[in-house]
């Protein structure tokens, strides 16, 4: 090394690293995190509506509708039938509860199953034993029919404009929703249940009984593929696909099992009770999972108590804390769910007490980082809590559900659980499902850690920086003319001149 080189490494060092200190306030180098955030709160508990069955917020009327039994507890009033309620308060606006019968003859009954919404207010709906429905609020009585055939196990909506699908048993039919009559039917091998992918024209029907899922073109009513679901001799919770990734999520036993679009494995969600509602937010890229205590103490764990837990569609992480939801278990039928768009609140029902519990988020959304954002500015506030709303009054403690078993990062699957089959044909064997989370679409969030503390200056803590980095930067100057001069010197001694 020069004779000056020591002097020049020394000004080089002392000029950089107050640069690299002043950037990130401690010298240590940020990195985006994926904090879950703080979950969701207790705002109102509805008790006006009967045993709640299903769950729709209208997308247009934003009214509540909520589809019910009657509680026996209260001999002296017949809560069953198609309610509407204010979303925020509860406040019934109006109750539809005759509904035609097997004969036409209109008299109370119950409903079971909210099938979609009609445009502007309104909704489709089943009833027992099976009944298909239309009202909205202000109707005095339902319009309806019965279709033929065993009875109806579940219900959703048909791709062809006023249709359903209904399942009776194994039996897949399109129906009419004027009049319920039957145009074409698929029977399979097993199952009563079913989601609608109406984005990639597909339905999802589960058969328990063999622990498969049969993926069923919706366009030709024929099976186009089995897959099969993990061994086990529990029971289906619930069946639902994500719109925005075609991924269908199937509740089974005490685990959630989700495969893509393409019936391939990604992973799988396991939690202490039992997995019975979910529903999905495509702008936070979001599920949102009801866990329902099987309500019987005389099995080890169970405490009577169920829980929301909330979880990032893209890798199966946990995207906020659980809520406990106390009280809620599985004695008197399964619990139900409805999400407003954006997550900001969720309405669940719980049978077992009669309730419908509003809660609302406590902190701000996490959804997928959007690209074309400009990097240097934070996320927005969340909203403001509605200072009206009821504080939490469940206990802090519970069940912690829905431990992911797939990693924190999507990979492509190694293999594919899918099987293809002739069309119209359920059998043929399907190799076991391949474990592996899928190729993610979104969902990654940064916890918006940078943005500025509440009253501070937005940009405050990037101008006390520029003058730590210029105060630096001229202490680092002199030094370095400094140096400069005692290499002049020293050449003068050294080399002559």
């Amino acid at each position: 090394m020069k004779p000056h080189a020591p002097v020049l490494a020394s000004a080089l060092v002392l000029v950089c690293a107050p640069v690299a200190l002043a950037a990130t306030g401690s010298g240590a180098v940020t990195q985006p995190s994926r904090a879950t955030a703080a979950g969701y709160r207790e705002a109102g508990v509805f008790t006006s509506a009967g045993k709640p069955r299903d769950l729709l917020l209208h997308p247009d009327s934003k009214r509540l509708y909520v589809a019910s039994d009657d509680r026996p507890e209260t001999p002296e009033v017949n809560e069953s039938g198609l309610h509407v309620l204010d979303p925020k308060t509860g406040t019934v606006r109006g109750t539809v509860s005759q509904m035609p019968g097997p004969t036409g003859a209109s008299s109370r009954r119950a409903a079971h199953r909210l099938v979609a919404p009609l445009p502007g207010d309104g909704v489709v709906f089943g009833y027992p034993l099976r009944g298909i429905g239309t009202a909205e609020e202000g109707d005095a009585a339902a319009s309806g029919a019965w279709i033929t055939g065993a009875t109806v196990t579940d219900l959703g909506p048909g791709l062809a404009p006023g249709t359903v699908l209904a399942a009776q048993g194994p039996v897949l039919s399109e129906a009419a929703v004027d009049g319920a009559v039957i145009g074409r039917s698929l029977t399979l091998e097993g199952g009563d249940s079913f989601a609608v992918d109406p984005v990639r024209k597909a339905v999802w029907f589960a058969d328990t009984g063999n622990r498969r899922l049969y993926k069923v073109d919706a366009v030709t009513l024929t099976v186009a593929a089995t897959v099969e679901l993990p061994p086990g001799d529990g029971f289906a919770g619930f069946v639902e696909v994500d719109p925005r990734t075609g991924a269908v999520w199937v509740g089974l036993d005490n685990s959630v099992v989700v495969h893509d679009a393409a019936g391939r494995r990604i992973g799988a969600l396991s939690g202490p009770d039992l997995p019975r509602a979910a529903r999905f937010d495509e702008a936070t890229g979001q599920a949102f999972v009801v866990w329902q205590d099987s309500g019987d103490r005389a099995q080890a764990g169970s405490d009577g108590n169920g829980s929301l837990a909330v979880y990032r569609t893209a890798d199966l992480t946990e995207a906020a804390k659980p809520t406990v939801l106390p009280g809620n278990h599985a004695q008197l039928g399964a619990a139900s769910l409805a999400v407003q768009p954006g997550g900001e609140v969720v309405w669940v029902g719980g049978p077992a007490q009669a309730t419908i519990t509003r809660l609302e988020r406590s902190a701000p959304a996490d959804p997928s980082p959007d690209p074309s954002t400009d990097p240097s500015t934070g996320p927005s506030p969340g909203p403001s809590p509605d200072p009206s709303a009821a504080p939490s009054t469940g206990p802090s403690n519970g069940p912690t559900p829905g431990s992911s078993s797939g990693p924190s990062r999507p990979s492509e699957p190694s293999e594919s659980s899918l099987s293809p089959v002739p069309a119209g044909s359920t059998s043929g064997p399907a190799p076991a499902p391949a474990g592996g989370p899928a190729p993610g679409d979104g969902g990654s969030a940064a916890d918006g850690s940078g943005a500025p503390a509440p009253g501070a200056p937005a940009h405050g803590s990037l101008a006390a920086s520029g003058v730590a980095v210029l105060a630096l930067a001229g202490t680092a100057a002199a030094l370095v003319a400094a140096g400069w001069v005692l290499v002049r010197i020293r050449r003068g001694t050294v080399e002559p001149g």
